[in-house]
This record gives C-alpha cells, structure tokens and sequence, in this order.
C-alpha cells in the first residue's frame, strides 16, 4: 500500500496545539507552524481502525494493558534494532517527559546533580530544576558542522559527583545519531564514576541511512545495569495525543524504585486507546514507516538544497535523525529577539527559538519538515522572500 504523505488536512479547530495555540505563543493565528514535533500527516490507517474497532464496545472503563502491548514492543525492538528484550524490562509511562521526570526523582535525590548536554530538548532543565535536583550542562560542540560531546567537561562533572546523566539519543534538536564508539565512552565515564544513564530514544526509529541507531542499554550487560531506556511510538506514527510510553530496564532494583514511583503518582492505568495504539504500531507499522523516512529525507534534501542555492546565510545543520532541522542563523547578524520577531513577521513562520534548548542554541532556530511537500515550499519560499527585504 502507498501512503499519501502529500495530502493536506487541516488541523484548524481541532485543539491541536500546534495550530490553535499559534495566536498565543507567536502574537499572531497567522503563521505557518513549523515547531511543535508531532506531524500533519495522518495517523496511520492500521491504528485508526483499530480504536475504530474499540469503540464498537460502548463501555471504556478502567482497562489492563493487553499481552501484545509488551509483546508487539519486544518484536520491534528485535527486529528494528537487534536487541533482545525481555517482558519483565518493560514498564509504563504516559509520556517521556513524565518517565524523564519519575526517573530523576526515583533514582536521586533533592540537591544532587543532574547532567544534560545542551542544546537539548528543553523539558529535560525543568525536570531537573522543579525536582529541587542541580542542573549540570555538559555543552555538545559544533565540530565542523556536526555535533560532538565534550568527554573531558563530562568526566569532570562526573568526577564532581553527579548522579545521573540523560541524554538525547537519537539527539533533539541537532539531529545527531550517537555511535557506538560514542556511547561507549559515555558509559565508560558513567560506569566509573557510578553514575546513572537516563536515554531518552523517542526518535529511535526516525534515522536515515546510512546511520544506525544504538539503544544504549544494548551496548553490554554491565552499561544495561545502570541505563533506563524511555521509548514511545507517538513521534514516528504520529500518536503523541495517546500519552502512551514505555520504559525499558533491565536492572531489577531500578524497576522497583520507577514502579513504586509510578503507582505512587496513580499514572500506571495508562489508557485504553493509548495501549491499543502502541501496540498496532509496532506490530504492524514497519512499512508505513519506510516509506515515512523516504518522504521526510525528501524534504530535508529540498531545504538543504534550497537553503545553499537561495538562502546562504543560514546554514542547515543536516539531520542524521528526526524530522527536526536545526538551522544555523547567526550569519544574519540578528539577537535572538530579533531572530524570532524575523521568522514571525517577516516570513510568516513559527519556529521554536534556539533559546529555548539552553547553552549553544543562541543564533539557532528549530524547524519541523513533517509536513506535506507543497507546505515546505511555501515555507521556504516565504523564507526567500522575506530576507531578500532585509
């Protein structure tokens, strides 16, 4: 079956907060949003019928998550990433932010350390801070157009005594899949100096080709001990609305601290359509997602080339992962405030500020390509458009 990707749908009115939120997040209802990470594309048909299917039984009480839910999880992972999991690894979240959050607060404790590596998801400096935890900054460097962590600055935290470290892999917003070679030396450092790994692989299953995707837990039996693995569906088959996660660890101990965290805060039911979801994606979404890599890499080819032979002051920083661009602004010469105020009244376009993602993200903005192909042209050409009247 061939998936439609460049049909347009409008999500105007729908309480989608990518687009009803618009007047009060960028001043203006207008603007072509291109910020929050969920897609315009339509959820795939497979998951859609089957809630459809739910909903022919008229009652939705409380419900248990069904056997497939851990199951279908177990299979993708075999067959998506070569990692052999186990039933009794798997636990709930109802997002990754929230098992980011029960994590940090069932593994360390008020007034210890917490590293991060900005410029990075933005949620994870709240997490830390509302959970009375001392956030670290471990700063990636822009290498020659690639982003690349600074071991010794992470070592010296580490040394400093820190207890946890989560990280972004695959990484949003620089789009950097982590190697092996890369991982191990964070573990290493993790493994030396007794530190927990908090690996947040939502974006796991949105890598091109030619790179590989690494669950860190994956690497040996001695790094799994110390890794807690938050994984969802709801970026690559478009079900974030589903607030449905898992969490994968293999450690016994730690499962025990998350659990008793999580029945704590009442948030272990989950929801019957969330489980329902996750479990029709990974069981039955590989080909959709095959041909969802091939279109959004279509799109990051467009703006790549678009940008070098329209748009040379901004610099496409070229994702190995995500459907997220990180574009480099600075040689705009404009404050961030500037920056902003730009891409809204200027171009049209709302983007995510690079402010946003901490240490590193001054001059940046974020950029969401997962939209129908017709709707990245527009965007780049009002883009166009709009510095040519600078």
């Amino acid at each position: 079956m061939r998936y439609n990707f460049d049909e347009i749908i409008s999500r105007k009115n729908t309480n989608a907060f990518k687009y009803d939120a618009r007047e009060m997040i960028f001043g203006k209802a207008e603007v072509l949003p291109m910020w929050v990470a969920d897609m315009d594309f339509k959820t795939p048909d497979f998951i859609v019928d089957a809630l459809r299917v739910r909903l022919n039984h008229e009652i939705l009480g409380y419900s248990m998550r069904p056997e497939n839910f851990y199951h279908s999880l177990i299979n993708w992972m075999k067959k998506r990433h070569s990692w052999n999991i186990e039933k009794d690894w798997i636990s709930f979240s109802p997002g990754v932010v929230s098992a980011c959050t029960m994590s940090v607060q069932a593994f360390t404790n008020i007034s210890d350390s917490v590293i991060v590596q900005p410029p990075v998801y933005f949620p994870f400096f709240s997490i830390i801070k509302g959970s009375n935890r001392n956030l670290l900054y471990n700063q990636l460097i822009l290498s020659e157009d690639r982003y690349v962590m600074d071991f010794n600055d992470l070592e010296t935290k580490a040394k400093g005594g820190a207890k946890m470290i989560i990280i972004s892999n695959p990484h949003n917003p620089v789009g950097r899949v982590w190697t092996v070679e890369e991982l191990n030396r964070l573990a290493d450092i993790a493994l030396k100096y007794d530190m927990i790994i908090l690996s947040d692989e939502i974006h796991s299953d949105l890598v091109f080709k030619p790179n590989k995707h690494i669950p860190l837990a994956k690497l040996s039996p001695e790094i799994a001990e110390r890794v807690i693995t938050a994984v969802s569906p709801s970026k690559t088959f478009n079900i974030a609305g589903l607030s449905t996660s898992a969490l994968i660890i293999s450690n016994p101990q730690l499962m025990k601290k998350y659990n008793k965290m999580l029945e704590t805060m009442h948030l272990n039911m989950g929801n019957i359509f969330g489980n329902i979801a996750f479990a029709e994606a990974y069981e039955k979404g590989e080909e959709w997602l095959l041909q969802l890599l091939n279109y959004l890499e279509h799109n990051i080819n467009y703006v790549t080339d678009y940008l070098q032979n329209n748009i040379p002051q901004i610099k496409l920083i070229k994702p190995e992962s995500t459907y997220l661009l990180w574009l480099d602004c600075r040689n705009l010469n404009m404050t961030d405030d500037e920056l902003i105020t730009f891409f809204v009244e200027r171009a049209g376009l709302g983007l995510n500020s690079g402010l946003m993602f901490g240490p590193g993200g001054t001059g940046f903005m974020r950029m969401n390509i997962a939209l129908a192909f017709p709707v990245i042209k527009e965007a780049m050409k009002k883009l166009a458009f709009a510095i040519d009247t600078i």
